[in-house]
């Protein structure tokens, strides 16, 4: 007899569902058969055939508890699996809330910062000197100012300012980011605890879909911009919160929303310094320290790394030419 033997299965699963009274109908009616259309019972000596259904029985009943211990251990082993990914996020969690926002700065951090002070003391003497040879009055200059700020508050108005994490905070979910990642937590408002089977999440590369089986999804549309499908992952906390891990394909930008049906933060606000930067390898850190340092530059109303690389050539060029009259020149 073969163990593996379905060429009866769907003639004898068309039988099962004629049977309302189930399995023990299904046997009663299959013993039947024997009984009036057989000599199964009286066609051999006595305890023949109750010997040959307990044989059969006891083989088949030793393949079923086998292949219900081994789904048992493949069960206890994903749990283990999923316990241990929950713990690991959680740890990391605890202790990024736990981490000082002061921190004793590095020898190379000090450096950057004197480094920074030096040169925004000579910006501002350098400015003095221009003003003196200009001939734009500062109330020109600051009207000019004034106009530029307003032309950019125009363009963030309406725009939610960032959370702690850089991300936002909606009645249904929160969301902050690093210049390489996204995360996101989801909390579900339900009296029992989430399985993975009671939740629905879609990965694609540039879609996300989140929500309860049964119900509205939470998020559902368009992301901001692509993400490695491969690295990004999701699990349950507290058996109440669903939180999803994005991986950024494009390191290089911040996202204003999470899908295109969200509304934005103003990602001018964003503060840099709660990135990893050491995450970065050393030429995209470069380039985002540069581009913090024009940010704060441009929050103080001082000249960014290339304004003030051309008034370096500037006050050169006035230094080796003094015979030349420059206080009618315009600059831009």
């Amino acid at each position: 007899m073969s163990d593996q033997d379905d060429r009866f299965d769907g003639m004898l699963l068309a039988m099962a569902q004629q049977h309302e009274g189930g399995v023990q109908e299904l046997v009663n009616t299959f013993f039947s058969f024997l009984r009036r259309k057989t000599d199964f019972f009286v066609g051999a000596d006595t305890g023949v055939a109750e010997k040959l259904i307990r044989e059969a029985f006891n083989h088949h009943n030793q393949l079923a508890q086998m292949a219900r211990k081994e789904a048992e251990a493949k069960e206890k082993a994903k749990r283990s699996e999923q316990a241990e990914r929950e713990a690991k996020l959680s740890k990391e969690k605890k202790k990024m809330e736990s981490e000082p926002q002061i921190k004793e700065l590095t020898d190379e951090e000090a450096e950057r910062l004197q480094l920074e002070i030096n040169q925004k003391k000579e910006q501002e003497e350098q400015r003095e000197g221009l003003k003196e040879n200009s001939s734009s009055s500062p109330a020109t200059e600051s009207k000019k100012e004034e106009n530029s700020d307003e032309e950019e508050d125009e363009k963030d108005k309406g725009k939610l300012k960032p959370n702690s994490g850089n991300g936002g905070d909606f009645p249904n979910y929160r969301w902050t980011q690093t210049l390489s990642e996204v995360d996101l937590a989801i909390p579900f408002q339900v009296n029992f605890r989430l399985k993975g089977k009671d939740i629905v999440v879609e990965f694609q590369r540039r879609h996300l879909k989140v929500g309860l089986k049964g119900h509205a999804p939470v998020i559902d549309g368009e992301l901001y911009n692509e993400v490695k499908v491969e690295e990004s992952s999701w699990l349950i906390e507290d058996g109440k919160v669903v939180t999803i891990h994005l991986e950024k394909i494009n390191k290089m930008e911040w996202w204003s929303r999470i899908v295109s049906t969200d509304p934005e933060i103003n990602t001018r606000k964003i503060n840099p310094e709660n990135s990893k930067l050491s995450d970065l390898d050393s030429e995209t850190r470069s380039m985002v320290e540069k581009m913090m340092y024009d940010q704060r530059q441009k929050s103080m109303g001082l000249p960014t790394s290339e304004e003030q690389k051309k008034q370096d050539i500037l006050k050169k060029f006035m230094e080796q030419h003094p015979e030349m009259d420059f206080s009618k020149a315009k600059f831009n």
